[in-house]
């Protein structure tokens, strides 16, 4: 599409709107989101401030935002690194789709809203430079949604926040080492840090396993913590269901199995989880 007073290219707003939701991976909330939404549903039972119309825009708006700072962050932190990763090297930045500065310029514009959980969002982009636990990071991050939330709703600090932000935690830097048996090689050629380039893919589908262990224990004790009932139990025993099937995928499967391990079956467990936690308070 061209300008018709000069003949210069015009940008597609829809189209460049798309590129940046694509540049962050905006599908990818789905993880986080649900578990954000779950906090929020769990605060009504105790004392809180009242959920209006501003209130879950400005939680729903804060949210998106840290996310989509962190990743456009991370992209552009690791665009060279991206580009000597034939498995990456088509990822928007080092591809040129986006230029570097775009997607530093979104960083900081969609930081605006959430620069009190910076440290921690954009210095996960370096922490696989200098520690294996570089997963562990990232799960924090992820697990600051919920427990954001609960404090945003005016909710008091306790037990039971706490262990589903342990669940988060865990459950991340579960997949997430599952994600990185890609790369392990390629870390290890680079100098750079992940459990499987540590470790080994053997060991590391074991600490992943352990994780995820930690994660559906962590679910059960806040729904114990919190006096829920039957139907959080079955989101409890769903989630594990479902984690079971991802390490059995990527057992029996391998390396091809990571696509779905990562995306499908993760966001089923954050969804499904949030469904029955919000059942759970309905039939409360």
């Amino acid at each position: 599409m061209t300008d018709a007073s000069n003949g210069a290219p015009r940008v597609d707003l829809t189209t460049r709107v798309r590129t940046y939701g694509s540049l962050v991976a905006f599908s990818h909330t789905v993880f986080a989101l649900p578990f954000a939404a779950s906090a929020v549903v769990l605060s009504l039972a105790v004392p809180h401030r009242p959920l209006d119309v501003a209130r879950g825009a400005a939680l729903l708006g804060c949210m998106v935002c840290a996310r989509t700072s962190a990743m456009a962050f991370n992209r552009w932190a690791d665009r060279d690194v991206d580009a000597r990763n034939p498995r990456t090297r088509g990822r928007h930045v080092p591809a040129g789709i986006v230029a570097a500065g775009e997607a530093l310029a979104l960083a900081v514009g969609a930081g605006i809203l959430a620069p009190g959980v910076l440290v921690i969002l954009l210095g996960y982009s370096y922490a696989k430079r200098f520690t294996w636990g570089a997963h562990a990071w990232l799960g924090l991050a992820l697990s600051l949604a919920p427990g954001g939330a609960w404090i945003a709703m005016g909710a008091r600090p306790g037990l039971g926040i706490v262990l589903l932000m342990v669940a988060v935690l865990t459950w991340l830097l579960g997949f997430d080492v599952l994600y990185s048996l890609q790369d392990e090689e390629f870390d290890r050629g680079e100098g750079l840090k992940s459990i499987p380039a540590r470790f080994g893919g053997k060991r590391a589908l074991t600490i992943s396993a352990t994780a995820h262990a930690v994660t559906v224990a962590a679910l059960a004790g806040c729904g114990l913590a919190l006096g829920r009932g039957v139907a959080f139990a079955v989101g409890v025993v769903t989630a594990a269901s479902l984690l079971v099937y991802e390490h059995s995928l990527v057992r029996r499967r391998g390396l091809a199995a990571i696509d779905k391990a990562f995306f499908d079956v993760n966001a089923w467990v954050s969804v499904a989880f949030f469904g029955l936690v919000a059942l759970d308070a309905w039939l409360g």
